[in-house]
C-alpha cells in the first residue's frame, strides 16, 4: 500500500479508525494510536479532515475502553491491576509506579497517564479499585485523553509536508526497514526477559509460598510477617495475615532496625 493509498483510506474511513485505532490501544492492544493522530492532523492541516471531529473520536474512543477497565478495577480488585501489569516485562515496577502516581497527584494522575508507556492502561482499572466516583473518572480521564490527542495531532498539522517525506522513505525501503525494526525489538525484548530472569533467579532462593508460610503458622512457629502492600491496595483490601504488622516500603530501611534477629522474617508485598 503506497503513501497516497493510505492517506486516501483515511480521508475516507479516517474518523472510524482513529476511534476504533485508540479504542483498541487502551484497550490493551499493542497497536499505537500516534502514528494514526499524526496522520489525522496532517490531514486537517489541508483541510481534508476536521481537527474537532479528529479530537471526539479520539476522546470517544478512549473513553469507552476506558471505562471498562475501571468497572474491571472496581469489580475484580487489584486481581485486574496484576493481570494487567504481568503483560508488563517489570510488573512489579509496572504495579508500584502506578500506586505512586496516584498517590502523589491523585485524580490529576489521569491527565498525563497516556503520556508515561505502560502505565495509561494500568491507571484506568487503578481509578476503579479506588472508587475513585464515575462523574470524577469520566472528567478526568476525558480531559486527559484530549490533551493527549491534541498534543499529537497538533504535531501532525505542524510538521505534515516533513511527516509525509518520511513515510515516503520508508515506504521504498520496504522489507529492509521491517526487519531492522523487528530485530532491533527482538534484542530489547531477549534482553529484557534476560535481566529479568536472573532477578527472578536470585530471588527465588530467599521467597516462600503461602503454604509453607500457613504451615509455620499452624506449627506455631516464631515468624515475622511484615505486609509492605502499597497504602492504596491495603485500603482497597484491609486485611493483614494474622500476627502481621503493617510498614510502608518506603519506611522498610529505619524500621528494619526494630525487626528481632532471632525470629525468621517474611515480607509480603503483594
Amino acid at each position: 500500500m503506497t503513501v497516497e493509498s493510505t492517506l486516501d483510506f483515511l480521508i475516507r474511513h479516517g474518523y472510524a479508525v482513529v476511534f476504533t485505532w485508540v479504542l483498541l490501544e487502551q484497550g490493551g492492544v499493542p497497536i499505537p494510536s500516534v502514528p494514526v493522530l499524526l496522520a489525522a492532523g496532517a490531514l486537517a492541516a489541508t483541510g481534508r479532515m476536521h481537527v474537532g471531529l479528529i479530537l471526539g473520536a479520539a476522546v470517544a474512543g478512549a473513553l469507552v475502553s476506558d471505562t471498562v477497565w475501571y468497572g474491571l478495577g472496581r469489580r475484580q480488585g487489584m486481581g485486574i491491576l496484576h493481570l494487567l501489569c504481568r503483560i508488563s516485562l517489570e510488573p512489579d515496577a509496572c504495579v508500584r509506579q502506578t500506586q505512586d502516581m496516584f498517590a502523589r497527584r491523585g485524580t490529576l494522575s489521569l491527565l498525563v497517564a497516556k503520556f508515561i508507556p505502560g502505565l495509561s492502561t494500568v491507571a484506568t482499572p487503578l481509578a476503579g479499585i479506588i472508587r475513585m466516583p464515575l462523574a470524577q473518572f469520566v472528567l478526568f480521564d476525558g480531559v486527559g485523553a484530549l490533551l493527549w490527542a491534541g498534543v499529537f495531532v497538533a504535531l501532525g498539522m505542524l510538521f505534515g509536508e516533513q511527516l509525509k517525506g518520511l513515510a515516503a522513505v520508508v515506504a521504498t525501503m520496504g522489507a529492509w526497514l521491517l526487519a531492522m525494526v523487528l530485530g532491533g525489538l527482538g534484542t530489547y525484548l531477549l534482553w529484557k526477559l534476560l535481566v529479568r530472569q536472573r532477578f527472578l533467579r536470585r530471588l527465588r532462593v530467599a521467597r516462600i509460598s503461602p503454604d509453607e508460610l500457613h504451615r509455620k503458622l499452624e506449627a506455631g512457629e516464631a515468624v515475622v510477617i511484615v505486609d509492605l502492600r502499597h497504602a492504596l491496595e491495603f485500603t482497597a483490601d484491609p486485611v493483614l495475615i494474622p500476627g502481621a504488622v503493617r510498614w510502608d516500603a518506603e519506611d522498610l530501611a529505619q524500621a528494619s532496625l526494630e525487626l528481632p534477629r532471632d525470629r525468621e522474617v517474611v515480607l509480603y508485598c503483594t
